[in-house]
């Protein structure tokens, strides 16, 4: 499709109530090859945890060649008002704004407009020379305590230089090192508390301001804001758009996904499922639920606010190669790259069985990982509760919308929705 079609103000509206119409619509479990009856496990497995004290509700989404097969929400919005949740109640999905930075990045690459080999430095030249944490070696005898009122001592280290300049792919994979460790997130927190006021441009000078966890490459760690806050900003610096922009213009906009966003509007705000913690036992109202959006702090790493379905859109795009009712993001070429194991599980910091594509995890081997999902799916998680994967060849893309942590739980939904599957 002409991508000044899809651009085009004009041409948009009718654009967006086609994606709206045609992804709203549902079908029969059975006709999609799911089992009614076992699709039921999925609201059995939301009870348990309600029952649990360990969630206030959520949503859960099934879709199939991209139709939906599952949609339910249960429980409530808030444990004080009790108000019930609804289909098109709105989470903060944190890390799941990840594999849509990277294919904000994936959509400069077909433009010819970034490589994944371009060095960080290309964009953002204080990343250049960048030096690699080595920890020092322990000094006998205990640490002595920080007096009182003070801060904790710096991690102890000495830098070498790094082997090799950091790339584009680096900060996909998490294999970069910036800001994933103690060392490494040592130096940027000044940085990172002027986010709220400067957006994405904290990044800017984190390579002269912080070091490297370890040396490019040679692992993968978890850069949990960092790195895909650093692909967000070359967006910006190559389209020349905020990163916001961007993604309105190219992605939400044109798949029909009004309800994904970095910060709400007054009406969309009512809709927000109340973020909580668990401690000791309890949940309660995580104090800070907005720290990785503002008005304008665009988070690649973790900002974005989505309802299941509105989300479900652009998961259906990816599994069904790039496009979703006559729309194509990407090509299914650029989508296969995405979702492939670009990582081999064995690199150290992966679990076995899963390896590593562009912001999203790879299922390389379901026995090596003990699920049931297949061989070549990819998603990821969000720390407050979300989680997504896509099924490329099953067409089949699943949904978890939560708002309290909790890992153990996103494998359980992984396992309710594919018992369901009979073919």
């Amino acid at each position: 499709m002409n991508r000044r079609f899809i651009r085009g103000g004009v041409l948009l509206a009718p654009l967006l109530a086609m994606a709206s119409i045609a992804v709203a619509q549902t079908v029969a479990p059975a006709q999609a090859g799911f089992s009614a009856a076992r699709l039921q496990r999925i609201d059995d497995f939301i009870e348990r945890k309600m029952a649990a004290g360990e969630v206030s509700g959520g949503v859960t989404l099934v879709a199939r060649n991209g139709r939906i097969v599952h949609l339910k929400a249960q429980g409530v919005t808030n444990l004080d008002t009790k108000a019930p949740m609804q289909k098109d109640s709105i989470f903060r999905i944190a890390s799941m704004s990840k594999p849509v930075a990277a294919a904000a990045i994936l959509m400069l690459l077909e433009d010819g407009k970034v490589r994944l080999d371009d060095p960080v430095s290309k964009y953002l030249p204080s990343y250049k020379d960048m030096k690699v944490a080595v920890a020092a070696p322990a000094r006998p005898g205990p640490a002595p305590a920080p007096a009182p009122g003070s801060s904790p001592p710096a991690p102890n280290f000495y830098t070498v230089p790094a082997e090799r300049q950091i790339t584009v792919l680096d900060v996909l994979t998490h294999t970069s090192g910036v800001m994933s460790g103690a060392s490494s997130n040592a130096g940027g927190q000044a940085a990172f508390r002027q986010r709220h006021e400067i957006g994405l441009k904290w990044v800017d000078n984190l390579g002269t301001d912080s070091v490297l966890e370890f040396q490019p490459g040679t692992r993968w760690a978890y850069s949990a804001v960092a790195g895909l806050d650093i692909a967000g900003r070359i967006v910006e610096i190559v389209s020349g758009k905020t990163f916001n922009e961007f993604l309105k213009e190219r992605l939400f906009g044109p798949l029909g996904m009004q309800d994904t966003f970095f910060w709400p509007s007054d009406a969309q705000r009512a809709r927000l499922v109340t973020n909580y913690q668990l401690l000791d036992g309890k949940m309660r109202p995580n104090p800070d639920p907005d720290s990785m959006s503002s008005p304008v702090y665009f988070s690649g790493g973790g900002g974005l606010m989505s309802s299941a379905e509105s989300y479900a859109r652009f998961a259906m795009m990816l599994a069904n190669g790039g496009e979703l009712n006559g729309v194509r993001i990407l090509s299914p070429a650029t989508v296969a790259l995405m979702g492939s194991q670009i990582l081999p599980d064995t690199l150290p910091g992966r679990r076995p069985g899963e390896g590593y594509g562009l912001g999203v995890r790879h299922v390389s081997d379901r026995a090596a990982r003990r699920t049931l999902i297949s061989d070549g799916s990819f998603g990821w998680s969000g720390a407050y509760g979300t989680h997504f994967w896509v099924d490329p060849s099953k067409k089949l893309v699943a949904i978890l919308m939560l708002q309290t942590p909790g890992q153990t739980r996103t494998e359980e939904f992984e396992t309710a929705v594919m018992q369901a599957l009979m073919d």
